[in-house]
């Protein structure tokens, strides 16, 4: 029998009867489930769920199930094919041990794997205070029961919502407000919305989008306080340059935490900006050796990536869960020579204040941006970012249908600035610097985030093996 031969067979066996265990029931662990059965696998398949709900889709959560247009319960994503699964809803794991090849449950269950999948992506980041936490009209948007909370909230037609943070969530949530005609007050510790993903450049131009649509933009202020009624509702809130203001809904858009506390003596390469793992999603263990049956994928993965410089990358963007997922899956079942590499040129989208924002590569890698189409007072724009001259991102305006021709430069690592598309050239074409902040700044942090090689680096944690 020839090596080849006795590889096919291994890999035919595993598909046959092996163990593998996704923990994470959303996004990424459903199409990851999918694609090992497309692969073939008809082995034993567990996913596991903090949540009792099965896999939905977040981003409607922020605009139509807001709008009142969707229930939040009618959110649920698609099944792409039957996966034959043992689903563990409603009970989180809570450790991974990898000296058994089990995954040890909150009710005491221990589910063994062969392989395992991390996918237990993120959260929202908690209100700071831990008493005012505890405020009735204070909200987080992450899970579809958040979104039914917050939806009936405003339905109620509060006096004056505050949200706390001008991402793209938070801003997302500014402009749903505007739309159902509610008063809103937005605080942003940045100089304008937008900063961390896309910079100051087109922070300035989304700030001035947000105020011509009525929004109290406060920027460059924290909330420093929140303080509640008799019954404990929310009522005032306190901002860092003294302002009082009188609220009815708080909503704290704080960015996310990545799920990876119940890893704690499992000896990976976990911390702060999540799980290192391979292009090819093995998980890394704490001394940068790399594992052959742990997987990692969706926005608890950060992986290194050839256009920016093999940095680690995580990112927090569909495409990207999605990918992931089958890249992981295939290689969950495939050898050393079978294996493919994930490398994604993140995309995202985000719909405000009638825009249609669309952006591919990593613009907060760039430090110039230059206006390459359209007209920015119109709102209607393209840009390129760069750096040391070539171009690693792209944003749209109203201007969508091009994203692909940037796309197909940034994955060729064309110059910047880049060749003018022939048409359409604004009356501005000078690269100018992007304005990028401090990524170790607390807020504005982008979602996707070039984490360095080293895994303390940005505030990663280092936690080695207790004695």
């Amino acid at each position: 029998m020839t090596t080849a031969s006795l590889i096919s067979d291994l890999v035919e066996s595993f598909k046959a009867t092996g163990r593998i265990v996704i923990v994470g029931a959303s996004l990424t662990g459903l199409r990851a489930a999918e694609a090992l059965r497309d692969e073939g696998f008809t082995g034993s398949l567990t996913i596991i769920g903090d949540e009792v709900h099965e896999p939905y889709d977040r981003p409607p959560l922020s605009k139509q199930v807001l709008k009142g247009w969707v229930p939040a319960g009618n959110t649920k994503l698609p099944r792409l094919r039957e996966v034959d699964a043992d689903w563990r809803l409603g009970v989180a794991a809570t450790a991974l041990d990898r000296a058994n090849r089990e995954v040890v449950l909150a009710n005491g269950d221990r589910v063994p794997y062969d392989r395992v999948l991390i996918a237990t992506g993120v959260r929202s980041r908690a209100w700071f205070n831990a008493e005012e936490a505890t405020l009735k009209g204070l909200y987080t948007l992450r899970t579809c029961d958040d979104a039914a909370e917050l939806q009936a909230a405003l339905k109620a037609r509060p006096k004056r919502v505050l949200i706390v943070g001008a991402g793209f969530i938070g801003s997302e949530m500014a402009s749903v407000c505007r739309d159902l005609g509610l008063d809103v007050t937005v605080a942003e510790r940045s100089s304008a919305p937008l900063v961390g993903p896309l910079g100051g450049v087109i922070g300035d131009i989304a700030a001035k989008m947000q105020r011509d649509a009525g929004v109290d933009l406060r920027t460059g202020v924290a909330v420093e306080a929140l303080t509640g009624d008799a019954d404990g509702h929310v009522r005032q809130a306190r901002l860092s340059d003294g302002t009082v203001l009188d609220v009815d809904v708080v909503v704290a858009s704080l960015g996310s935490v990545r799920n990876i506390e119940w890893l704690d003596g499992a000896d990976l390469a976990a911390g702060f900006w999540g799980v290192a793992c391979d292009a090819g999603c093995r998980a890394f263990d704490v001394n940068g050796v790399v594992t052959d049956n742990v997987f990692v994928a969706g926005d608890v993965a950060r992986a290194p990536h050839v256009l920016y410089e093999y940095q680690f990358m995580a990112i927090e963007h569909v495409d990207a869960a999605v990918l992931g997922a089958q890249t992981a899956a295939h290689n969950m079942v495939h050898l050393e020579m079978g294996r493919r590499p994930h490398l994604p040129l993140p995309q995202f989208w985000s719909g405000q204040f009638g825009v249609n924002i669309k952006g591919v590569g990593v613009c907060s890698f760039g430090d110039e941006i230059v206006f390459t189409q359209g007209s920015v007072e119109d709102l209607r724009f393209a840009a390129a970012f760069g750096k040391n001259g070539r171009i690693v991102g792209a944003l749209t305006f109203n201007h969508g249908k091009w994203l692909q021709y940037y796309a197909d430069l940034i994955e060729r690592s064309a110059p910047f600035p880049p060749p003018p598309p022939g048409y359409d050239v604004p009356t501005n074409s000078t690269p100018m610097p992007a304005r990028f902040g401090d990524p170790r700044a607390p807020t504005g942090i982008p979602d996707v985030v070039l984490t360095g090689h080293d895994p303390t680096s940005r505030g990663a944690e280092y936690r080695p093996k207790a004695r």
